[in-house]
Formats: structure tokens, sequence, C-alpha cells
């Protein structure tokens, strides 16, 4: 099966229209109204949806980045124009002020039809694309992608209409019957170009222009908000004065500016250029203040070895740490058991320890390999996406009602398990402890350990093979005390000898199984309904009832026993109609709305607006270390009173049930499962603290704030 995954992800990069990772989405789509004819043009563009806080760039990046590239393969008689760029956006990164483009964006590339075009045999246009692409946050992550697209010839192609024509129609006007000069001054820090600019529209006259230098590191990146510019109107004069870069080291006779008006709600641009008069001031030589952007690479040839080591080490750590949550302890306990019993065959328990090890390994392969799959796909996911299915819930619950009615000595394997599959294990005791590991993550899958949150989101933005092995170092993690007790036999000596205590400790281990269901039908019933967790119940009743009944062997007993099948057969198919129709399932936020409002990014995005820091909690009802932090730290009466004080308004983002915005969102943060915990204050990146919460930890975050 893993085999099976990793094949199909084999072929996830397989050319076609769309390329998606968890920082963007691009596609190439193409305009042709009128079909694919000689002697005309159409259009095809590289769309880029971006995710929350991530923006590509420009053809001039600002201060840092790189433009988009689109290198092309066309078939004979097709020829590609320069890029046509939307208008771009000044975005702030730290002291680093950037131009490019957030939400969605459209780089427009016409395409002229020669005479000696030639359709493909299916009557298309086959076109090729190899883009590359840097999209940043605070860190950068270069990416690529290979498209391919089929335009037919004798039909209309416009379903993109609205984003050409928007495209198209801001395209900046070039003035060509204007007077435009500009005059390098100053020295040393205080470098300026002077600019007088007579013959702009006059319905431009008295309002305050953007201005972008389409060569990069002339003027100063912040140039059209800088505190040192200025720019006034002396009837239709246009005077500026505008920074320059102290990067600046070319002194060329002309420049090309794109001034830009946003003063009406819609922008629009046009494009001058100007006349240098004057020797260049000589590049200032004092020091930029240090700034620095985390540049994150996707192709391992480019990464740094250390990095990727650190990362591997980290995803080990996680793991590790991951023994200690409260959602792997009742597997683990079960496993410490086992080694009470076999505490005198260290061949046994070598063995038993690298099965466990395999089990756990193989299960996170497993794991993370579905979960790239189904992202490669175009799916929202993130870690822990299975227990976001009540089917998934419901059968696990079942699982471990299964299992404490088993510690509790209800029945044995022999009672429900074939005479050839008994046989077998009793050959093969290994094959135990590889299902015990398989199980250990299928309880730890829902957990997110300190060091793990960071290493899954990497994990997101790697290729298949790195991520996999991120996916790998986890669940060595994971197994590491297990597999270490098994090959240390000083260790092993200081396990308890067998006795009748056993028997005790089995049957208590019981108990937090049972505790698990109670979870389990807690999450059900957040997930869905009353009425669907009530089925699910009926269903573990059944089942218990079932398991009990098979120690009766008589005729009635059988009958009873087919019954009570036919009867689990039922509540399953009711329950699984109630999960289908269920739309509007209870999120764990609801109950404290005086403190706590449900999360959306408006709601995050209007209320920095308003000039005011946000916390949010990404959490969700099957996660146990959520739960844990939300009954202990941020219900704690020292927290709560520093939110009030510094005004800081509460969030809650219930990841329960799939939700494809808080996916969207743990990924802009570089995450992939919860619990996550984030402060947003106005003008300041994203704050993301620790796993494990403490009061001391939220204080000194808030204590950053102004």
């Amino acid at each position: 099966m893993l085999g099976l995954v990793l094949a199909w992800l084999g072929h996830a990069g397989a050319q076609n229209a769309t390329v998606s990772t968890p920082q963007i989405r691009a596609e190439l789509v193409a305009h042709a109204p009128n079909g694919v004819q000689a002697g005309q043009a159409i259009w095809v563009g590289l769309s880029l949806e971006h995710a929350p806080q991530w923006h590509t760039y420009w053809i001039n990046p600002g201060d840092s980045g790189l433009p988009t590239q689109l290198e092309w393969n066309l078939p004979p008689g097709v020829r590609a124009e320069p890029v046509l760029w939307p208008l771009p956006h000044q975005l702030r990164a730290g002291t680093l002020t950037n131009y490019g483009f957030e939400g969605n964006a459209l780089l427009v590339v016409p395409l002229h039809i020669e005479k000696d075009f030639k359709p493909s045999a299916k009557n298309t246009l086959d076109i090729q694309l190899h883009a590359n692409w840097l999209v940043c946050r605070l860190e950068c992550i270069p990416q690529e992608g290979d498209f391919s697209l089929s335009i037919p010839a004798n039909s209309s192609t416009a379903t993109q209409t609205a984003a050409f024509e928007s495209v198209l129609a801001q395209q900046p006007q070039a003035l060509v019957n204007v007077q435009a000069i500009a005059h390098p001054q100053g020295a040393g820090n205080a470098q300026f170009l002077t600019l007088e600019i007579r013959g702009l529209p006059a319905n431009l006259q008295g309002r305050r222009l953007e201005v972008f230098a389409l060569e990069p590191e002339i003027l100063d990146s912040a140039s059209h908000n800088h505190p040192q510019a200025s720019q006034a109107w002396a009837g239709d004069v246009w005077q500026a004065q505008l920074p320059l870069s102290n990067l600046r080291s070319a002194a060329p006779a002309a420049l090309t500016l794109l001034l830009v008006d946003a003063s009406q709600g819609t922008r629009q641009g046009w494009r001058v250029g100007l006349k240098i008069e004057g020797a260049w001031p000589d590049p200032s030589q004092e020091p930029l203040p240090s700034a620095s952007v985390d540049i994150t690479p996707t192709d391992f040839s480019a990464a740094d070895n250390a990095s990727f080591v650190l990362a591997l080490l980290g995803a080990c750590l996680g793991g590790l740490i991951l023994n200690l949550m409260p959602c792997v302890l009742p597997v683990l306990a079960i496993k410490f058991l086992g080694f009470s019993r076999q505490h005198a065959h260290a061949r046994e328990q070598r063995l038993s320890g690298l099965a466990y090890t395999l089990g756990v390994v193989m299960s996170f392969l497993a794991l993370g390999a579905a979960l790239l799959a189904l992202r490669a796909a175009g799916e929202q996911l993130g870690w822990g996406f299975q227990l976001q299915s009540p089917g998934v819930v419901a059968l696990l619950a079942g699982l471990f009602t299964l299992i404490a009615l088993n510690l509790f000595g209800l029945f044995e394997l022999g009672q429900v398990l074939p005479s050839a599959w008994l046989s077998y294990q009793a050959k093969h005791p290994i094959t135990n402890a590889w299902v015990s590991g398989v199980l250990a993550v299928v309880v730890a899958s829902p957990c997110t350990a300190p060091f793990m949150g960071a290493s899954l989101g990497l994990a997101m933005t790697l290729p298949t093979w790195q991520a996999l092995g991120i996916f790998m170092c986890m669940g060595l993690g994971l197994a590491l005390p297990y597999l270490l007790l098994s090959w240390l036999p000083n260790l092993a000596r200081h396990m308890p000898q067998p006795g009748a205590w056993m028997v005790t400790l089995r049957q208590l281990l019981g108990f937090p199984m049972l505790a698990t269901v109670v979870w389990l039908v807690w999450v059900l019933s957040l997930q869905t309904s009353s009425d669907a967790s009530a089925l699910v119940l009926l269903g573990l009743l059944t089942l218990s009832a079932w398991v009990w009944s098979l120690r009766y062997k008589s005729h009635v007993a059988r009958l009873f026993q087919v019954a009570l099948l036919a009867a689990l057969f039922t509540l399953g198919t009711l329950a699984l109609r109630a999960f289908e129709h269920n739309t509007n399932p209870t999120t764990i936020g609801s109950e404290s709305t005086h403190t706590w409002r449900n999360w959306s990014q408006e709601s995050v995005q209007q209320t920095l607006s308003q000039g005011q820091p946000v916390f949010v909690d990404f959490t969700a009802a099957w996660c146990v270390t959520c739960q844990i932090n939300k009954q202990t730290t941020l219900s704690d009466p020292q927290v709560l009173q520093a939110f009030d004080a510094r005004h800081v308004q509460r969030m809650r983002a219930d990841w329960t049930r799939r939700d494809p915005a808080i996916t969207r969102a743990l990924s802009a943060l570089g995450r992939s499962g919860v619990p996550v915990y984030v402060l947003y204050a106005p003008g300041r990146s994203p704050v993301v603290l620790s796993e494990l919460l403490s009061v001391e930890k939220i204080q000194q975050a808030l204590s950053t704030l102004p």
C-alpha cells in the first residue's frame, strides 16, 4: 500500500495546468475568445493565488526578493511577448520594503499567432511553461512548477475573461508628450533624485502619487512613503524629491518610473521616461540597518545540508517528546507491561523492540505519504487529518473499547480470531509488537509535541523524499525509548519480576482505554450531533454485548450473537447517515463568546486594522494537548487579566472538522497541525508560541506589545 502511495506521489509533479504548495496555488490559464487564428493574438497567464500573508514579487522586487520567471515552450509559429505585470503594491517585511503581490495575481503574456502556425492533431494549441517564483512571508521559499495547457483552435476559451480584462485594463499608459527632468543631488547618506514632470493628465493634479522605479536599486524602495521624501504640485507641474538607494551601483542616463494613482479606490498607472541631468553622486558607504530574510529552499540541491540535518534532529526530538503526551501513555504502559512478561528473554526483547520500531516508522511514513498525496491533489489537510472524519473517530472508539474489554479479561483473541491466525501469532510474537507500534501512531497522530510543529510545517514545503525523511525521524523518536529498553539488558533488569500484580495492572490499564473512548465520543459529539453520538454509544454497547456473548457456545447463544451483529450493522448504517447529514457541528469555542470570538481571517485583519492585537488559539477537540492548555493556562486568571490589560482580542479557530481556511492559515504560519498559538500585533510579524503553554510564556509574549 505504501509503495502505491509513493508511486502516486512520484507522478504528482507531472505536467498539468496547476501546481499547488502550502503557500501558493499556481495555474496556467488562457483567454482566447475568438479561438486560435493566424495573424491574431491570444493571451495566456500564470494565475497566482497566495496563502494569507504570503507574497511574490514584481519585475523590480524592491529591497529583497526575485521576480517570477516564465520560460515558454511553444510550437512553431507562436511567439510570446514580455509579461504584462499587474500594478504592484508596496509590501513591508520587517525593515524591508518590497514590491509585489498578495492575494490573487495574474501575470499575463500575449501570444502572437503567425501565419505558419499549425494546430496539433487534436486541433489545439499546446503550450508548456516552466515557472520559477520566490514566495515569502518573513521567510522565503523558492519554488518552481511545470505547466501544460491545450487551447482549442476553433472554439472560444473565455472562462477567465474578468481576470484578464482586469489586468489589461490596469496596464500603465505610456506618457510621451511630457517633459520630465531628473537631477541627482546630495552626498553621503542623504542623496535624492529631484523630479519635475510637466504634462501629466489633468485629472491627476493635486493628487499624491505612488512611485515605483522599473530599474532595481536606484530609488529607495520606500520612496513614496519615505519620511524624507516629498512631492507637490505647482500648477500642472509635479515636483518630487525621492531618496536614492544605498545599494545603488549604477549611474544610468535615463530612468523609467511607474506612477500610480490610488486615490479613487481603483489603481491606475502611467509610465514615464526620465532624462537624467547632472552627475550622479558617489553611492553612500554608510552601513545599512541589518535585516534578514529566512530562505527555505525547496530543492535539496540548493539546500544547506546542516539545516536539513537540524530539521531531522528536531523531528526526532519532537517524536521523543511525543511519548510524554497523554494520548500515547496508555499504549506505552501496555508495552512496558509486555516487557515484564518477557524480561528474561533478551533475544525476544530485541526482536520485539525492532518490530515495534518498524511498526511506528512505517505508520508515520504511511500517514505522511497520504497527507502529502492528498495535499498534492489539492486537499487542504494537516497533521491529524484522519480524526477530522467522524467515521474514523467512531471506528477508533470501537477499537479502544475492544482493547479495554480484552484488558479486563472479558475475551481473549482466541474467541474472535481464527485458529490459523493464533498459531501464526504464537510462532511469531513480534507481530504483536509491530501491531502495537501501528496502534501507538494511531493514538499519537492527533498530538503535536514541541519541535514537531515547525518540523511538520517544514515537511509540507519540501520535496517528497525529504518530507518523508522528517516523518521517518519523528517515528524513530517516538519508538526510541522502547527500542533502547529492549536492546540494553541493564535497563531491562530493573523491570519488576512477573507475578500476580500483572493481572491487576492489566485490568487497571483498561480504564485509560475507556477514558480514550469517552474522549473520542465527546469529539464525535462536537463534530456531528448528540443523536449521532447516541447511535455510536448504542453501537459500542452492542459491540460489548457481542464480545461478552462469545464465551457461550450453545445454539441459543449463536442466535443471540447473530442478532447482535445485525443490530450492530443497523446502528452503524444509521450513524453513517447521521454523519453525512450533519452540517452544523458544535464549535469548541462557542461556549465562551464573552471572552473568545470564533476565528476568521477577515476578523483578524479587521481587528488589527483598528489597532488592537489578536491572540488566536488554533485547536481541535481531538487534540489532547489543546484541551490541557485550554483548561489550564488559557483559563488562568493571570493570563486572562494580562489579555484584558493589553486589550488583546482572543479568537479560537476550531479545526475539529475539516476547514480549508484554517488549514491555509496554519500553512501560512509554517505549521501543519494543532495546537498552534499566535499573537498578532498591528504592523508586526506574527509571534508563534510553543505548543506547551505556560503563564510565563504568554506573559512574556504580551510584554512585547506596545
